[in-house]
């Protein structure tokens, strides 16, 4: 039998508010609600479905991984971002010059303190406007 595990269809992200995260993903990072069931929520992440889901000991929680968004121009993205409130704990930088394009990457935190990403897979030479 061949293995095709190719394609990520969901991602669970353990959160300890579920109300405060579901703002904070719909309202702030912009993505599309698809439903709530109890304490799950569900986002559409182009795709993939992001779940949000309530940790079952608050006590031992510690956030975890990253995630990483991908945009088509990292400074607009980062100025619309910070116009919604969030503050970046490192701003847009250049991370890697590939042989085809360079990679531009900005990180931040939920509520929870996961740490998110935005990146953009820039044209060779390419300077975020400031």
């Amino acid at each position: 039998m061949l293995l095709n595990l190719s394609q990520i269809g969901q991602i669970a992200l353990p959160v300890t508010d579920v109300d405060r995260s579901e703002a904070f993903y719909a309202d702030v990072v912009g993505l599309r609600k698809l439903f709530r069931f109890g304490d799950l929520t569900f986002f559409d992440c182009a795709g993939v479905r992001l779940l949000l889901e309530k940790t079952h000991d608050p006590a031992a929680f510690r956030p975890h991984g990253c995630i990483y968004f991908r945009c088509a121009d990292i400074a607009l993205t980062v100025a619309e971002l910070q116009r919604r409130g969030v503050a970046f704990t490192h701003p847009a930088h250049l991370i890697a010059k590939m042989d085809d394009h360079d990679l531009w990457m900005a990180f931040f935190e939920d509520p929870d303190g996961h740490t998110l990403a935005v990146m953009q897979e820039a044209p060779k030479g390419y300077a975020p406007a400031r």
